[in-house]
C-alpha cells in the first residue's frame, strides 16, 4: 500500500469538532442503529486495533463495526507492539500506514496518540487514554438524544471521580452541545485544569445539583493503574449512586455508567438494573457510534 496524500481524519478529541459535525456523526449512528444490516461502504479496508490497555466493549465493537461495513480488522496487543519503545511513534505510524487504512490506538499516555497521529498517513482513532475517551461519549450521546431528544439545554450530574477521562469527554461535549455539567467529586480528585474546557460546575457536596438532573453519571473508582485503592474508595464512598440519590434527582432522570461496573461501589446492583438505567443501551451504542466514526475518519459521512 503507498502512502496516502490527503489529510487524514483523525477522531482523537471531541473538542477538535463543530457541533454540526458531531451532530451528523449521532444522526448517522442513529440511522445505522435503526437499519442494521451488512454493507459494503468499507470494502477492502483494514483497521488496525492497537491495545495497550486490555477492553471488552471497544474491540468487540470495533471489530464488528468494521465487519458489518464490510471491512476487516487486525488486532495488535502491548504484547506485541509496544508504541514508542525500540522505535519512534512516528516511524510505526508510517510503517502501519503502508499496511492498513485507519488505526484505533487504546493506551495509557493521551500524549503517545497525539504524536501517533501527527506522523500518520492514515486516520487514527482514539479508543481512549487517560485523559479522554471521546469513542465512549459519542455512545453516551446517542443515548441521551434516543431517550431525551435533543442535547442543548439538558442537565446532567457526575457523581464520583472527577479526575477522569470519560468525564473530560463529556466536559468538551458539554461546551460543543450546550448542555449544563455538574461535577459532584471529592475535592481530593477534582477535574485537572487542562480538562475543564468548557462550562461546569464543580462541587464537593455530596448529591448536590441532582435534583432535577435528566442525566445521572458515574464511573468506576478503581482502576488497574491506581495504588492508592484503599484511599479513594475512603473519599469517594459518599459520592456512590444508590436508589436514594437516584430519588433525588427524580424519577424521569436516567442513570448512565460506561462499564465495566463494580457493583457496590460507584453504584448500587438495584441501580445498575433497575428501571432508570441507561447501561445496556449504552453499551450497544458503541457499535453503531463507532460505525458514524469509521465512516467519517474514510471520508464516507
Amino acid at each position: 500500500m503507498s502512502a496516502m496524500t490527503d489529510s487524514p481524519r483523525h477522531f482523537l478529541d471531541l473538542s477538535s469538532f463543530s457541533e454540526e459535525t458531531l451532530s451528523r456523526l449521532l444522526d448517522r449512528a442513529a440511522e445505522l442503529k435503526a437499519t442494521r444490516a451488512p454493507r459494503d461502504d468499507l470494502r477492502g479496508k483494514t483497521l488496525a486495533l492497537v491495545f495497550e490497555k486490555p477492553s471488552t466493549r471497544t474491540r468487540v465493537s470495533f471489530e464488528l463495526a468494521m465487519k458489518e461495513l464490510g471491512g476487516f480488522t487486525i488486532v495488535l496487543s502491548g504484547k506485541e507492539m509496544q508504541l514508542g519503545h525500540g522505535e519512534s511513534l512516528g516511524d510505526t505510524a508510517r510503517v502501519l500506514g503502508r499496511y492498513v487504512h485507519a488505526v484505533m490506538i487504546r493506551t495509557f499516555d493521551h500524549a503517545q496518540v497525539q504524536e501517533f497521529a501527527r506522523g500518520a498517513p492514515m486516520p487514527v482513532i482514539n479508543g481512549l487514554t487517560n485523559f479522554s475517551h471521546p469513542c465512549q461519549v459519542m455512545a453516551d450521546l446517542l443515548t441521551v438524544k434516543e431517550r431525551l431528544g435533543a442535547l442543548k439545554g439538558r442537565r446532567v450530574v457526575w457523581m464520583g471521580d472527577g479526575d477522569n477521562n470519560v468525564l473530560t469527554s463529556w466536559i468538551q461535549a458539554g461546551k460543543i452541545f450546550g448542555f449544563t455539567l455538574t461535577v459532584c467529586c471529592p475535592k481530593e480528585l477534582a477535574p485537572k485544569p487542562a480538562a475543564l474546557a468548557g462550562p461546569v460546575t464543580v462541587t464537593h457536596e455530596p448529591g448536590a445539583g441532582l435534583e432535577g438532573a435528566e442525566a445521572v453519571l458515574t464511573d468506576t473508582w478503581i482502576s488497574m493503574h491506581n495504588a492508592d485503592a484503599d484511599r479513594r474508595r475512603a473519599l469517594l464512598e459518599p459520592y456512590r449512586v444508590d436508589e436514594a440519590r437516584m430519588k433525588q434527582a427524580g424519577a424521569n432522570a436516567m442513570f448512565m455508567h460506561c462499564l465495566p461496573a463494580h457493583r457496590g461501589e460507584e453504584v448500587t446492583g438495584a441501580v445498575m438494573d433497575g428501571p432508570q438505567s441507561a447501561v445496556w443501551d449504552e453499551a450497544e451504542n458503541r457499535l453503531h457510534a463507532q460505525k458514524a466514526i469509521l465512516l467519517w475518519c474514510f471520508g464516507k459521512l
